[in-house]
């Protein structure tokens, strides 16, 4: 008896063992203090902390030929290079640093007498932030004038007149005693002085004119008479370098990104302007240092896991949350406790144990520790492809929107395995590029839903699923498939969506018997709710999205063959005032902007673009490429294009159904000229999505004049080349295809990197 006992205590012990060290696994890494400069440099002035690429001695900026980056440190006074400019900050973060400029006067005492002080400041390689600054004039019947250089020369003024103190309001700066007027991007010099400054108020009256950063001067009837402060603080951009990103790699000894995994954005200035450098995601420090950027330690920053949860820190600043014996993940941030009867249980050694129900006692005891080791493991690797699936980076995110938090629910694998039964391949309901869909009910509520399970783990397509789902949880529009939530817990990501049921409109263009081929009414309805939607997403989303993969297998139909766009997974943000992103050529062949994959830059008219070839495969029934068309005709934008030129603006293409029916001939025609629009190679000539459902629209209720001209003598020959760059190599002008299915380059989805020289 005693042996097996003692065996059993034996084994606990090893178990315990085991589970703490697999928990000290699990551990944050060390949290080490980051140097913002280099060693043996001194890194303060007064106040003033001094990262490099600045610096108060030779070695300890970064040189270049006006000593930019230089800080002269003079009694515990910090002054940028050798001038008397003095600095009070450097951000290394928005590469901001803030000064001081002085205020120009021009004051008049009671005998007409006056005192003249002008500001002039060079500032040579960097810039005055033109949005986060002023030009500010006081005064009554004033002018006051700033001038220097930027890309151009400029001159520019800000007129302030009153009636006297009685006429001003404080606080204001609406040209009554005050005016603020925005500067010229890109201003270096400025140099500021007064047109006419003889004022009406009093005998004694000061006109000033300066800088100021936004927020940093309140206007007030007293500085009529003399200016409270004699300067005022003003926002720079800095970046380093002369050149481009690209450019300055190839000179690997100037390069000044030089931390491990650091990236490079050019100035917003211009090429000339050089660049920055930034810590890549989840590392903070200095970029600029060769071990500069270092893990953040987000649970010594802050802990975003609930009690009894206890934060680990991880890889590249992210979080595990774990709960202690007892309790169980709730899927988010915090623990629930488990029931009584799945509780530890506690042996001591006071209990006596017979003979006859030790083996018992020692087979359930260890199927239980066996059973708890098992679901142990699985919680582990559940956290493991939480993490490894962007779910900390997604909580992120919807911990900073209230409202993404509720339209995003979080679900476990559990409920998902429950709705699909397990995946079985019998609810298998579409497969494309990136993966698979499953039909699915959910058993909390008996909603058919519809996920989407990525192909492979691929860390591309992992971060195109959770861009996906970033984006439709911003998105509410009736003719954009609707997202419910995901699942991080599996090996891939899962997103469960609205099911819609009555398949694509591929599908009904392409698989249906002519006697069944969607009505002119119909087409021209969904062809409205199709450009209804995206221009939804390019003007009413906040912030604005460009889809990149509009093709008519992305458009759902339910059962009142409602349009819904579907599949997010390439789709771009908008960054504020872009009109273009410069991103990899990404996209499905024959629905890609030709103009978008020669130049790599995205636009919203790219989606035009699309949308232009889904509506000539409305109007004529044929895919958007096609092996059983002539070798110059398998593209279908290039096919309508030239056939609208053989038929004198109407294509001799057109599906027969739509053929022949006076009452709608009228509408065809227009709908032909609108695609042909959208076809065209430059962007700039095509119509935005907003105008296309504008007309789309009106076209529904009542018949007018074409909005367009009709330019059926595009350049074919111009169109044909370009498009034929949308096709692999081994297909243009192939004749070896042999039976190659049309479906399996319908669903092919395409990604083009451009190595850059010898990068």
């Amino acid at each position: 008896m005693a042996p097996l006992y003692y065996l059993l205590i034996a084994l606990l012990t090893l178990i315990n063992i085991h589970t703490q060290a697999s928990t000290l696994e699990l551990g944050a890494p060390t949290s080490l203090a980051y140097k913002f400069s280099k060693p043996n440099c001194n890194t303060t002035c007064g106040n003033l902390t001094i990262p490099y690429p600045f610096g108060t001695s030779k070695g300890c900026y970064l040189q270049n030929k006006y000593n930019s980056f230089l800080i002269t440190c003079r009694q515990n006074i910090p002054y940028l290079a050798k001038s008397y400019i003095k600095v009070s900050n450097i951000s290394l973060d928005d590469h901001h640093i803030h000064i001081l400029g002085n205020v120009s006067r021009l004051c008049y005492d009671e005998w007409g007498n006056f005192s003249d002080i002008r500001n002039y400041i060079r500032l040579s390689k960097f810039r005055v932030d033109s949005e986060h600054n002023k030009f500010t004039v006081i005064g009554c019947s004033t002018s006051g004038r700033i001038e220097g250089s930027q890309v151009q020369d400029y001159n520019m003024e800000c007129k302030s007149s009153c009636d006297g103190v009685e006429s001003v309001v404080n606080g204001s700066c609406s040209g009554i005693g005050c005016c603020q007027v925005p500067l010229p991007v890109g201003t270096r010099d400025f140099n500021v002085s007064f047109s006419n400054s003889r004022d009406s108020f009093g005998k004694r009256a000061c006109s000033s004119a300066f800088i100021v950063e936004e927020g940093a001067y309140n206007f007030s009837s007293l500085d009529l008479a003399a200016l409270r402060e004699t300067s005022y603080p003003i926002m720079l951009d800095w970046a380093v370098g002369n050149e481009t990103c690209a450019l300055s790699k190839k000179n690997k000894t100037s390069y000044a990104c030089v931390a491990s995994g650091s990236t490079c954005t050019d100035s917003k200035y211009g090429p000339s302007a050089g660049y920055k450098c930034s810590c890549p995601y989840g590392f903070e420090g200095n970029p600029y240092l060769t071990n500069g950027c270092l893990d953040i330690d987000k649970c010594a920053k802050s802990n975003p896991c609930n009690s009894p949860a206890k934060c680990q820190n991880q890889h590249r600043g992210m979080v595990l949350c774990v709960c202690p014996p007892g309790y169980q993940t709730d899927g988010r941030r915090g623990c629930y406790k488990l029931s009584h009867s799945t509780e530890s249980i506690q042996i001591g050694p006071g209990i006596a144990i017979g003979a006859s129900t030790t083996m018992f006692v020692l087979v359930v005891g260890g199927s239980w520790i066996y059973w708890k080791w098992t679901k142990k493991r699985h919680m582990k690797q559940k956290q493991k492809f939480f993490m490894q699936n962007g779910g900390f980076a997604l909580r992120e995110e919807l911990s900073k929107d209230n409202g993404l938090a509720e339209t995003a629910r979080l679900f476990s694998e559990e409920e998902l395995k429950t709705a699909t039964n397990n995946f079985n391949e019998h609810g298998i309901i579409g497969r494309g590029g990136c993966g698979t869909v499953y039909k699915g009910v959910l058993s909390a509520n008996n909603i058919v839903v519809a996920i989407k399970k990525s192909k492979v783990s691929e860390q591309t397509q992992i971060s195109q699923f959770i861009n996906e789902m970033i984006i439709l949880c911003r998105i509410n529009h009736i003719n954009v498939v609707r997202l419910i939530g995901c699942c991080l817990e599996t090996e891939v990501p899962l997103l469960v969506y609205e099911f819609i049921n009555n398949g694509t409109l591929s599908n009904h263009i392409h698989n249906k018997v002519d006697g069944s081929y969607l009505s002119w009414e119909c087409c021209l309805r969904i062809a409205a709710e199709i450009a209804g939607a995206v221009a939804y997403l390019h003007s009413a989303a906040s912030p604005p999205i460009i889809h990149r993969d509009i093709k008519s297998t992305n458009i759902l139909l339910d059962e009142n063959l409602v349009a819904k766009v579907a599949d997010f997974g390439a789709s771009k943000i908008v960054p504020k005032d872009h009109a273009e992103i410069a991103t990899l050529v990404q996209g499905t062949f024959g629905y890609i902007d030709p103009e978008y994959l020669y130049s790599s830059e995205l636009t919203e008219k790219s989606d035009v673009y699309s949308f232009g070839v889904v509506l000539a495969e409305m109007l004529t029934g044929e895919r958007a490429i096609s092996f059983n068309r002539p070798e110059e005709d398998r593209n279908l934008a290039v096919y309508f294009i030239s056939s609208m030129k053989l038929g004198n603006g109407m294509p001799n293409i057109i599906h027969k159904s739509f053929v022949g029916d006076e009452k709608n001939t009228e509408q065809v025609k227009q709908v032909v000229m609108m695609a042909a629009r959208c076809l065209k190679v430059t962007g700039n000539e095509r119509p935005s999505m907003r105008e296309l459902a504008m007309e789309l629209e009106r076209l529904k209720t009542i018949m007018v004049e074409p909005p367009w001209p009709d330019n059926s003598s595009t350049n074919i020959n111009e169109t044909r080349y370009l498009q034929t760059l949308s096709l692999p190599p081994n297909v243009v002008g192939s004749t070896n295809i042999g039976s190659s299915t049309i479906t399996e380059f319908e669903d092919l989805n395409v990604e083009i990197t451009e190595k850059e020289g010898s990068e």
